[in-house]
C-alpha cells in the first residue's frame, strides 16, 4: 500500500496539470476579453449631441508631438461608454462563459458588472447571496488537508468599491494600454483568475474590461480530477488488499509453517521433526520446502553418521585396549623369559595399533572440515597419477610387485576441480592396497581415460579379488586383508576415507572383480572441470 500511496500523492501534488489549467484559463480569458473589448468599443457613443473645439487645447498640442485623432476634443467627451447599449451586448457575450465581466472607464469607475445585469439589459443591484450547499464531511477534511499542504502561494482576493477599479493591478495596467492577468484566492482558498484588457477606439484607451472566473471554477475541475484519481486508487487498493490476503494464504502461511518446523528441528533432540511438504508447488515455496527437507535429512544423516562413527571408534579402540590390559596384567605373572618377550611384543603391537587407529580416526574426523575450508583448484589428474605411480613403483619393488601406468585413452585435458593433496591420498591408498593384495611378481595397472563429462582412473591388481560384499569394503573399520598380513596392521579406514574424499569432489568410487577372477578393479570417476 505504501507504493500506491506514494504514487497517488505524487500525482496529486507533483504534477503540473493544475498550473497548466491556470495558464489555459488565462489565455482563454484574454482572448475572450479582447473580443468583448472590441465589441464594446464599437458600441461606445458620445453622451452629447454637440462637440465643441477648445482652441487653447488645440494650440497646446501643436508642434512636434504626435497628435491623437481624439486629442482635438475635450477629454470629458472622448467616446464615453453608454451602459444601456453595452449591457445587452455584455450579457449575451458573458452568459455562456460563466465568467464575471466588469467594465471600468478611464478613471477607474465601474460602469457595468455582469453580476448585476438583468435579463433585459436593465441595471439593478444584486441583493441575493448564494450559499454553498453542505458537502460530505470527509470531502471537507480532504480539501482541508490539500489546502494545508504547502503549494502555490497566491495573494488573497479583495473586492474594491465601484470607484476603486484602479486598485486592481491588472485594471491599472489595462488602462495604460497593456493587458494583464492576476491569480488570487478567496476566503475559502478558491482560485480566482482575473484578466484585464483595454477598451480602445482609434488607438485611444477609453476604458478597461475585467474578466474573472467564478471562485472555485478551476478548483472544481481539479477536485473532479483528484476524485477520479482517488477512485482509481481505491479500486487499486481493494485489489491490493485482496491480493495481500491471497499472498498471505499462499506464501506467508506456508512460510510460517516452515519456520515453525525449523524451530521444532532445533528443539527436537534425537527425534526427527517433519518438515511440511510443499514440493508439489512449482514456485519458490515449493523449492524452499524441498531444500529444507533435503537439508534436514542431510543434518539428521550427518548426526546419525557421527553417532555411528563414535560407536565404531569406541568398539575399535576397545579391542586393542582389552588386549593391552590383559598383556599388562599378565606380564608380572610371567616367569619364563620367552613368555615375557611374547607379552612385550603384544603390548608393543597393541600400542602401535592404537596409535594407527587414533591417527586415522583423527584424519577422518577432520576431513570434512578441511575439505570445506580449503579452496578448490584446477588439478591435472594425469600428472598427479603419474607422480603417485612413480612414488609407489619404488615402494612396491620391495614387495616384488610392479606398478605400471597404462596408455591414456580419450581426448581432452584430464582437469578436475578439487584438492590435489586429497586426490593424491586416494590414488596412493588404492595403489597401496592393490600392491598389498598382489602376489610376488604381480603387476598393478593404473589406467586413465577421459570423455566429454568425466575423468576415470582405474587401479587393477592380480590378487585374490574381493571375497565379500563389494559395498561393505567402503565402510569404516571393515578389513579383508590377505593372509600374508598380520591382524591389526591396518585400521580399516583407508577406503572409507577415500570414498569420503571422492564424494566431496562430486565423484564416485566403485569396486568389482576382474572377469577372470584374477584380481580386483577399483574405479574412480571425477567430473571434468569446465573452462
Amino acid at each position: 500500500m505504501a507504493g500506491l500511496l506514494v504514487l497517488v500523492v505524487g500525482i496529486l501534488y507533483l504534477n503540473q496539470w493544475r498550473a497548466g489549467l491556470i495558464d489555459a484559463r488565462v489565455q482563454s480569458l484574454r482572448v475572450q476579453g479582447e473580443i468583448i473589448a472590441a465589441a464594446v468599443a464599437a458600441s461606445a457613443t458620445v453622451d452629447s449631441d454637440v462637440i465643441s473645439v477648445n482652441p487653447d487645447r488645440l494650440l497646446q498640442l501643436q508642434g512636434d508631438g504626435a497628435v491623437s485623432s481624439l486629442s482635438y476634443f475635450d477629454p470629458t467627451l472622448e467616446f464615453p461608454i453608454n451602459p444601456e447599449r453595452v449591457a445587452p451586448l455584455l450579457r449575451n457575450l458573458i452568459t455562456p462563459t460563466r465568467t464575471r465581466a466588469r467594465i471600468y472607464d478611464q478613471g477607474g469607475l465601474m460602469i457595468l458588472d455582469s453580476d448585476n445585469i438583468y435579463a433585459r439589459g436593465e441595471v439593478m443591484r444584486q441583493i441575493i447571496e448564494t450559499k454553498q450547499a453542505d458537502e460530505f464531511f470527509l470531502w471537507d477534511w480532504w480539501n482541508a488537508v490539500l489546502n494545508w499542504v504547502p503549494g502555490d502561494n497566491f495573494p488573497k482576493y479583495q473586492e474594491y468599491g465601484v470607484d476603486e477599479g484602479s486598485r486592481y493591478p491588472e485594471v491599472a495596467s489595462a488602462l495604460q494600454g497593456a493587458a494583464a492577468d492576476f491569480v488570487r484566492v478567496d476566503g475559502q482558498n478558491q482560485l480566482v483568475v482575473s484578466v484585464a484588457v483595454p477598451v480602445q477606439r482609434l488607438r485611444a484607451v477609453v476604458g478597461a474590461i475585467l474578466l474573472s472566473t467564478a471562485p472555485g471554477d478551476i478548483d472544481s475541475i481539479v477536485a473532479q480530477e483528484r476524485w477520479g484519481i482517488l477512485r482509481i486508487a481505491m479500486i487499486a487498493a481493494a485489489v491490493q488488499i485482496v491480493l495481500s490476503f491471497a499472498l498471505a494464504g499462499t506464501i506467508a502461511g506456508p512460510m510460517r509453517r516452515l519456520s515453525a518446523a525449523a524451530e521444532r528441528v532445533q528443539t527436537a533432540g534425537n527425534a526427527r521433526a517433519e518438515i511440511p511438504d510443499f514440493t508439489d508447488r512449482p514456485d519458490e515455496i515449493g523449492h524452499l520446502s524441498d531444500a529444507f527437507r533435503r537439508m534436514t535429512d542431510g543434518l539428521y544423516n550427518r548426526i546419525e553418521a557421527i553417532e555411528r562413527f563414535a560407536a565404531d571408534v569406541a568398539h575399535e579402540l576397545k579391542n586393542p585396549l582389552t588386549s593391552l590390559r590383559s598383556a599388562v596384567e599378565t606380564l608380572p605373572l610371567a616367569k619364563r623369559p620367552e613368555d615375557r618377550e611374547r607379552l612385550n611384543a603384544i603390548i608393543q603391537h597393541d600400542v602401535k595399533r592404537l596409535d594407527r587407529l587414533i591417527t586415522d580416526i583423527s584424519s577422518a574426523s577432520r576431513l570434512d572440515a578441511e575439505l570445506a575450508r580449503e579452496s578448490s583448484e584446477r588439478v591435472d589428474v594425469e600428472k598427479l597419477a603419474e607422480a603417485i605411480v612413480s612414488i609407489q613403483k619404488d615402494m612396491a619393488l620391495g614387495r616384488g610387485v610392479t606398478v605400471e601406468m597404462d596408455k591414456r585413452s580419450g581426448k581432452g585435458a584430464a582437469i578436475v576441480n578439487g584438492h590435489e593433496s586429497r586426490l593424491a591420498q586416494v590414488f596412493a591408498n588404492l595403489i597401496d592396497n592393490a600392491v598389498s593384495f598382489s602376489p610376488e611378481g604381480g603387476v598393478v595397472h593404473v589406467a586413465l581415460s577421459t570423455d566429454a563429462e568425466d575423468v576415470t582412473i582405474t587401479v587393477t591388481d592380480q590378487g585374490r579379488g574381493i571375497t565379500g560384499d563389494f559395498n561393505k569394503i567402503f565402510q569404516r573399520f571393515y578389513t579383508d586383508r590377505p593372509d600374508t598380513e598380520s591382524f591389526g596392521d591396518h585400521s580399516g579406514l583407508g577406503l572409507s576415507i577415500s570414498k569420503q574424499i571422492v564424494d566431496a569432489h562430486k565423484g564416485t568410487i566403485k569396486a568389482h572383480n576382474r572377469s577372470d577372477h584374477s584380481g580386483a578393479v577399483f574405479s574412480v570417476v571425477l567430473p571434468r572441470a569446465r573452462k
